[in-house]
């Protein structure tokens, strides 16, 4: 990672860290090799979990893509964005399950992983989705990848930032439902627009992939201890 350069640059102008490398030029644009790289990414999941996200870093080595432009900025404070992440992701997801969730008339208990209540076996398996399939994975693949293609498309004004958000948050609502059902899509799309608009301010991933740890270990210990149901009824009785 490397500190972010002061300044901005529109889309169309040459960047600074293009190359003559006609590959890597090709990568970046959106013609047949770039077209396919991101087939490539998008499909790479349904190998493995984490694939989409090894090869979105192994597209941003190839293309030459500097690495701030999917997040990956170092932290001003290391242990600042960890805690704040470990603080933030905790206390977004007790918001949603007491407040915004009951609101959208969700179900208090999240049948989809309710197999986990009490289930010591399972945990090993949920903490490898969680640190890396959500926190590395999903963050790298959502926020940073998906920001610098829409980026790259549409431009960095305001209002291309905010149609860049509702983009991602819609597809990572959408990509919750083959296993959560349309409560985890309105989660997640709740969870994507906040993230997606820390994101946009920031250009920072650090923190979002804490707090997105954060937020799935918080929901998970809900789970594992049976307190999902206490939790979903702390405000609205």
């Amino acid at each position: 990672m490397s500190d972010p350069r002061e300044g901005s640059r529109r889309p169309d102008q040459p960047s600074e860290f293009a190359s003559a490398d006609p590959v890597a030029d090709a990568l970046r644009r959106f013609g047949l090799l770039g077209i396919l790289a991101i087939i490539l990414i998008l499909a790479g999941n349904a190998l493995f979990i984490p694939l989409s996200a090894i090869l979105v870093l192994i597209w941003v080595k190839l293309s030459r893509t500097p690495w701030r432009e999917i997040g990956y900025v170092r932290p001003r404070s290391w242990i600042g964005a960890i805690l704040f992440g470990i603080i933030f992701g905790v206390v977004l997801k007790i918001a949603m399950k007491a407040i915004v969730m009951p609101l959208l008339g969700a179900p208090p208990a999240n049948q989809a992983f309710h197999f986990l209540v009490g289930n010591r076996a399972a945990i090993p398996g949920m903490l490898y989705v969680i640190l890396i399939g959500a926190g590395f994975g999903e963050e790298t693949v959502f926020r940073g990848w998906m920001f610098e293609r829409f980026g790259k498309l549409f431009g960095q004004s305001a209002g291309a930032k905010i149609a860049i958000v509702l983009i991602t948050s819609i597809w990572f609502g959408l990509d919750h439902y083959s296993l959560q059902g349309l409560p985890g899509v309105e989660q997640a799309f709740i969870v994507g627009l906040v993230f997606g608009s820390i994101f946009a301010v920031t250009g920072r991933i650090v923190m979002l992939m804490v707090a997105h740890i954060a937020f799935d270990l918080a929901a998970l210990a809900m789970i594992y201890w049976d307190v999902e149901t206490a939790f979903a009824h702390l405000v609205f009785k």
